[in-house]
């Protein structure tokens, strides 16, 4: 098989993996590594062709992303054990939506503070530097450029190895987020921050970055132990693309109902106690990381409950999709 219909059958195999994540199964006819293909070069690999011994004493790295959670909700939960890291701080996620969300996050710009009489450029550098912080090494960030891709930095450039676990579809292996990763996996339920947390790994030779992207918080805001209430299927963009893939339509009547003022209630309440049981797993993170570990808890956007007649969050513009929590610190 020629290395150009190799290339064409890949990448439709990797089209339908974004359209419906479920499929998992390699192509049929052939996914090997043809011998005339170019070997694949990660990101950094010119300057970098083989990780480096990584720098005495820096620290391990893990973000942890509670999808959709919204800063009020996140207060309102009065979580015990995340406070153990520091101080909650209100800030502003760049984007209204998990994807781009993501992105942003892991190019190592998380949610900001929206300073006043500050030039963005500033802004970023200083952002960039707490990074020497975070890490326990002073970093040399003119190597973070020009792919601007903390993973890749992380692990060509500083020697780390690095692993995402993942709960939302928009966010599975095949899209531009899964790159530099040693390890990358979209969990099987929406909802598995215990499972996340128990297969998790560190060694002894090297500091690992891990990035685990939480659903408990995400609509319909479910978590084990919790009795589950019908609530209405509503559509990612990955459910839209698959009802539109050969020409079909997404029929307004499919939409359910608009949420009368009661349901907008419970709903924040079911976000808040998704919080709450969050945090009750955090005792179990604490007790699995090294020493050195730097713990980073935020989230991608916020999430609307009927304010200005928005619900959820993507293509709106009001601030409470946009505040979301910001804490960090070690635990030892």
């Amino acid at each position: 098989m020629s290395l150009s219909d190799t290339l064409r059958r890949r990448l439709r195999a990797a089209a339908d993996a974004f359209l419906d994540p479920s499929i998992t199964e390699p192509d049929p006819l052939g996914w090997e590594t043809p011998d005339d293909a170019p070997a694949a070069s990660p990101q950094g690999a010119a300057a970098h062709p083989t990780v480096p011994e990584p720098i005495e004493g820096m620290r391990n790295l893990v973000v942890v992303v509670l999808d959709s959670c919204r800063y009020d909700t996140f207060v309102a939960a009065k979580p015990k054990q995340i406070t153990r890291l520091g101080d909650v701080e209100k800030r502003y996620s760049y984007a209204s939506w998990t994807g781009p969300s993501h992105y942003n996050l892991l190019t190592g710009l998380f949610p900001h503070s929206s300073p006043k009489r500050v030039f963005a450029s500033e802004f970023y550098k200083e952002d960039f530097a707490k990074f020497s912080d975070r890490l326990g090494a002073e970093l040399s960030w003119e190597e973070l450029l020009p792919g601007l891709w903390l993973p890749g930095y992380l692990k060509w450039g500083l020697g780390y190895r690095t692993a995402a676990q993942v709960s939302l579809p928009v966010l599975n292996g095949s899209t531009g987020i899964n790159r530099d990763f040693d390890r990358y996996e979209l969990k099987e339920s929406h909802h598995d921050f215990a499972g996340m947390i128990r297969s998790m790994r560190f060694y002894v030779d090297r500091p690992s970055f891990h990035l685990l992207n939480l659903g408990e918080t995400h609509y319909p805001y479910i978590f084990p132990g919790q009795e589950e209430a019908e609530r209405p299927h509503l559509s990612g963009v990955h459910g839209v693309i698959k009802r539109l893939r050969g020409g079909g339509i997404v029929r307004g009547e499919d939409a359910p109902a608009w949420f009368d003022d009661a349901m907008m209630k419970q709903l924040k309440s079911d976000q808040i106690s998704a919080v709450r049981y969050v945090d009750s797993l955090f005792e179990e993170l604490y007790d699995l990381v090294p020493p050195n570990t730097w713990i980073v808890v935020t989230s991608d956007h916020g999430e609307l409950f009927g304010e200005a007649g928005y619900f959820g969050h993507g293509p709106i513009q009001h601030n409470k999709v946009f505040e979301v929590p910001f804490v960090e610190g070690m635990i030892r």
